[in-house]
């Protein structure tokens, strides 16, 4: 005892955390008495006070690190991607709340002597409050929609930039590191790959900010309904339609998938939605869309996959579910393929972007920083801090082998006779739009 409490704050931290995740951090650590320990490093992790220590032992694992860090009691000092990219930090963070070895239990007390005792402090107010209803019911998933989209349109401009547009870009060469131009690839090549066409009818199911339906009504001559949970994005939306000459092309509603009923269309995209619809309710989110395919109609789905059946049923809910995406559910490539095919869609084309959707992140972290006191001024502190650990943790997700990926999946709904209306190679149908 005598030999440990002679040891500085940050030092005792350093170990404790090396401790609890079983793994040596390659870090610097600042503590709320001045100390200082460990490594030179590109980041380091500054305790400001002793109720950081009190969220990581009273929510242990992932959730209390976030908590600590999103309400300024933890503070990241450098390179943000120089933490997230410590080997093995994320899954071991993960589990830490579940590991029990005498190792876990001695960094523990030693934190409990730091002055870890105390009331449980209150989680940060930008915490998704508690669940209510049943998961993916209409009222929770706007509910859910409205958490993460209803936080203020400039504030996702900050980031997003002048396209608005929020799933990742195509890193094409004529992109050449320009945010807009891969944004204007990406929706371009979904265009391409529906066929689009003027005198067409398009849904696209989860708009957004309107930048799909803009670029089709106004590149393809196509009209265009675009639904959303999100009352903001609507009024964005509508608002740039009409500013773009396209009001009578284009109708936003704020509208459920599920209570679409003024179908058939010719196209469908679907662009960063199905995510929220989760995989209880992936089978009927299929045949829905499917039901409101003309026959030869085509779907262009576009989501975040899991790679495989990776799921670790150890790991504690963390940032992503009590702070980003309540109810968010990110699936196995396969799970979308299979409820397509049962609900009567033939697949005929993937296509992966992992590399695409990191690049993207990557550009989305420069401009949040480089607007950080205007992020602050906005959204407030709290809120700033969780969308910069989220933007650069889902970047290096993106960039390690094994954790995720991103999928445009392209399916036809066939005509009685099996026809698909399709050309038969990819060359074809990629170039045969506005024709």
């Amino acid at each position: 005892m005598g030999a440990e409490t002679t040891r500085t704050a940050a030092a005792r931290v350093l170990d404790a955390f090396e401790g609890i995740l079983g793994i040596p951090l390659p870090l610097h650590v600042r503590c709320w008495d001045g100390s200082e320990s460990g490594p030179e490093s590109p980041v380091t992790i500054v305790f400001r006070n002793r109720r950081a220590i009190r969220h990581v032992l009273w929510s242990p694992g992932e959730l209390g690190l976030v908590r600590a860090y999103v309400s300024g009691d933890l503070d990241i000092d450098g390179d943000v991607f120089a933490l997230l990219s410590v080997p093995d930090l994320v899954d071991r963070v993960g589990t830490a709340a579940v590991r029990d070895t005498r190792a876990t239990t001695s960094a523990v007390w030693s934190l409990v002597r730091l002055g870890g005792l105390g009331w449980r402090p209150r989680p940060p107010a930008v915490e998704v409050p508690k669940h209510r209803g049943r998961k993916h019911s209409k009222a929770r998933d706007a509910a859910s929609v409205s958490h993460h989209y209803d936080v203020g349109n400039e504030f996702y401009r900050l980031f997003l930039g002048p396209s608005m547009v929020y799933s990742c870009g195509y890193w094409d060469v004529t992109a050449d590191g320009n945010l807009y131009a891969a944004q204007h690839d990406k929706l371009d090549l979904v265009c391409r790959k529906l066929g689009l066409r003027a005198g067409m009818r398009l849904l696209d199911v989860g708009c957004g900010w309107g930048s799909m339906a803009i670029h089709a009504a106004k590149n393809y001559g196509v009209d265009v309904v675009g639904i959303t949970l999100s009352q903001e994005q609507a009024i964005w939306a509508r608002r740039r339609a009409a500013e773009a000459g396209l009001a009578k092309q284009i109708e936003i509603r704020v509208q459920d998938y599920r209570d679409v009923d003024d179908g058939r269309f010719d196209a469908i995209s679907s662009i960063g939605m199905s995510e929220h619809v989760g995989d209880a309710a992936l089978g009927l989110y299929a045949t829905k869309l499917e039901s409101l395919l003309q026959p030869q109609g085509r779907l262009l789905n576009h989501a975040i996959a899991a790679v495989g059946a990776r799921r670790d049923d150890d790991a504690q809910p963390g940032l992503i579910e009590n702070y980003i995406f309540p109810d968010g559910e990110v699936l196995p490539l396969s799970r979308t393929l299979d409820a397509f095919e049962r609900a009567g869609l033939e697949v005929r084309d993937t296509e992966a972007l992992r590399e695409h959707y990191a690049l993207t992140l990557r550009a989305w972290v420069g401009r949040l920083r480089d607007s950080w006191d205007d992020a602050v001024q906005l959204v407030g502190a709290e809120r700033a801090r969780t969308w910069l650990l989220y933007l650069a943790a889902s970047a290096l997700g993106f960039e390690e082998r094994g954790r995720l990926t991103i999928h445009q999946v392209l399916a036809v709904r066939p005509a009685d006779d099996g026809t698909s209306g399709l050309p038969r190679t990819r060359q074809q149908w990629l170039s045969e739009a506005g024709a």
